[in-house]
């Protein structure tokens, strides 16, 4: 019986996320707030990229410092190819999938030969490199960015340009992604994962090589974080090196401890609180940090699992 009532509880949280998220077209529209279409678009940028880093952390134990890197290059290839005076989705954004995908495949190849504090110093060296390399473009504004005049096109129609329907997109793509990933950790893939996160020389004993898992799974994250890269800069209609920033990448970490590692809808969680966190404090000083700092160690300490874990210690 508690069983049933943990699966409940389990299954309700998102449930009611995206219930709450699917509601706020209606609020901004009654109240003709277009600055919360627009924060809460970016809200469910980011969900998108902190999800796939939480498929990878909190599945297989993989600490990527180098996370915002998949962002700047999905942003990068929209930008570049608008620079170039390509603006239909239906090229930009496979080829920000596909630019990930690569830089993933071949990061990933040599990064997870290592494990522990090397893997998160292979990847962050990694991260930084493709900053650099951004901050070294100068035909597509280097330092600067690269200011998008316009966003990209779906089908010959201005989807992209209507806020309303640009929201309703990005939340279809997160409630995709989260579907995708979710099937994709029940699965034998995702079970080879958290047997490898458990004990990489027990699978090993009976023939299973984790190597092979945890580089698809890394290709897959890219892969989804370089959407939301080409998202933000549809949003932004700007790309700045500072998408791929180790900064950033320390946001999208922050975001899934925040909301509940290991639980996908925890990563969305913590984009959330963390982004209202940052605009509320924000309005109060430039030196938010200092306060969201010491409140984050509080939940480390007092909420084991997050948010996710505070909701179900007061609901057990």
């Amino acid at each position: 019986m508690n069983g049933i009532r943990e699966i409940m509880r389990s299954r309700a949280v998102p449930v009611i996320l995206f219930t709450v998220l699917a509601l706020v077209p209606v609020y901004a529209a009654v109240f003709d707030d277009r600055f919360l279409m627009l924060f809460a678009t970016r809200i469910l940028i980011l969900a998108i990229a902190a999800l796939s880093l939480d498929f990878i952390l909190g599945l297989g134990a993989m600490v990527s410092f180098g996370h915002a890197a998949f962002i700047g290059l999905g942003a990068y290839a929209v930008g570049i190819l608008a620079y170039h005076d390509i603006w239909a989705a239906w090229i930009s954004f496979p080829a920000a999938i596909l630019v990930c995908a690569l830089f993933a495949a071949i990061t990933g190849a040599i990064s997870l030969k290592t494990r522990g504090v090397y893997f998160i110093m292979i990847t962050l060296a990694f991260g930084q490199m493709a900053y650099y390399t951004a901050t070294s473009l100068s035909a597509y504004g280097g330092d600067d960015g690269l200011t998008m005049w316009g966003r990209s096109e779906f089908l010959g129609t201005g989807l992209f340009e209507n806020d309303t329907a640009f929201y309703c997109l990005v939340l279809a793509i997160l409630l995709a992604a989260y579907v995708f990933l979710k099937v994709l950790a029940a699965s034998r893939f995702g079970r080879v994962l958290k047997g490898a996160k458990q004990s990489e020389a027990r699978l090993q004993a009976i023939g299973i090589d984790p190597f092979g898992y945890r580089l698809a799974a890394y290709v897959i994250a890219g892969s989804i974080a370089g959407i939301a890269g080409a998202l933000l800069a549809n949003q932004a209609e700007f790309v700045s090196p500072a998408y791929m920033s180790w900064h950033r990448s320390g946001e999208l970490i922050v975001m899934v401890v925040l909301g509940g590692l290991g639980y996908l809808h925890g990563a969305i969680l913590g984009a959330i609180a963390y982004l209202v966190f940052e605009e509320v404090l924000s309005h109060y000083t430039q030196h938010w940090r200092l306060i969201f700092g010491p409140l984050l160690i509080l939940v480390v300490l007092y909420a084991r699992g997050g948010i996710l874990g505070a909701i179900k210690g007061k609901s057990s």
